[in-house]
């Protein structure tokens, strides 16, 4: 098939167009080569358009016999500034429009979105005594007293963390994730309107070799990493128990593979995840024993509203998609210990 794939040289999207490639597509590569996510010196691939996905006359060049546009383009970060705000939409949001807009122009009516995890905000919860539940914002005194997990609203009671299913309501909590919530609504009613078809991809905690660091395209393990090749030890905010699925980006490319290959209608959403769950201060020591570093530090710290847990339910994606991951987490944050970054 014919693939626009947008986002191209990033680090994800670089993944995808080898792994599309491999399995025999003709990839077209676009990127708008953000100096925030690619650094300010940082050239495209020879294979890759330097393209805007807002602007209109440009993707109409590039999509005639389009069989299906992988979007993978996106400005990331947790967007906690107000000031955020006009970045995520017009890139995001805006771009995706525009994109669906000239998709829908020349007759290309299938399309695999790059999604996220934070579209479910805190995640599933349930209490012993009451069953699932929408747990109370932890609260600044617990926080202040090291309590971290969250708390039954009819009760009080500590609750447990469960795996996180597509079906979960959406409730964003940043504005990144206000943004993807976004760009799944536009791609919904697009499909309803075009008769299209759209798969979304919902990310949890992507890895691997070339993930960026010290940008705010950096996951918490490029974090880790960069404050133990800086003599540092990784530091651990609240207690460490936070949980989060850990899926390397090798594992991802496939899934993407797996939804241009595949033959759904309408709008369905998958979790891309390891199904493996981890915990923070396990992925920090996992770092550091295979570097030979001293143990990682847990500060007791925390942010307003981080997510205390959120791990996916893989089971839909097999299914659906027959994409299972192949990398343990374990096992690919070890290797990740010495993977070369991006500067």
């Amino acid at each position: 098939m014919r693939v626009l794939l947008t986002g191209a040289a990033g680090f994800i999207g670089s993944r995808v167009g080898a792994a599309l490639r491999e399995a025999g597509h003709d990839v077209i590569g676009v990127d708008v080569m953000l100096a925030a996510a690619h650094g300010p010196d940082a050239q495209p691939p020879p294979d890759c358009h330097v393209i805007d996905v807002r602007d209109a006359s440009a993707l109409a060049s590039l999509l005639s016999g389009v069989d299906v546009v992988c979007h993978q383009a996106a400005v990331v970060g947790a967007g906690v500034n107000a000031a955020d705000a006009p970045s995520y939409g017009s890139h995001n949001d805006y771009g995706t429009a525009v994109l669906l807009a000239e998709m829908f122009a020349k007759d290309c009516r299938r399309l695999v979105l790059a999604s996220s995890m934070v579209v479910y905000g805190q995640g599933r919860y349930d209490c012993a005594e009451h069953g699932p539940i929408e747990p109370l914002p932890r609260s600044r005194t617990d926080l202040d007293d090291g309590v971290f997990e969250h708390r039954c609203p009819i009760c009080g009671a500590t609750v447990a963390w469960r795996l996180v299913a597509e079906d979960a309501p959406l409730r964003p909590r940043s504005l990144y994730a206000a943004s993807k919530t976004a760009q799944e609504h536009y791609a919904l009613a697009w499909a309803e309107a075009a008769a299209g078809s759209v798969t979304a991809l919902r990310y949890h905690n992507v890895y691997g070799p070339h993930m960026p660091r010290d940008t705010p395209y950096s996951g918490v393990a490029a974090i880790f990493r960069s404050e133990l090749e800086s003599g540092d030890v990784p530091r651990v905010f609240e207690d460490g128990g936070q949980m989060r699925d850990f899926v390397h980006v090798d594992d991802v490319a496939a899934a993407n593979v797996a939804a241009v290959e595949s033959e759904g209608t309408g709008f369905d959403a998958f979790n891309v995840c390891s199904g493996r769950p981890i915990s923070i201060m396990e992925v920090a020591t996992q770092l550091c024993e295979a570097r030979g570093d001293a143990a990682p530090v847990v500060t007791g710290q925390y942010r307003n509203g981080d997510v205390r847990h959120i791990v996916a339910d893989p089971a839909k994606a097999s299914r659906l998609l027959g994409f299972h991951a192949a990398v343990d987490p374990r096992d690919g944050l070890r290797e990740f210990a010495y993977a070369p970054l991006r500067t």
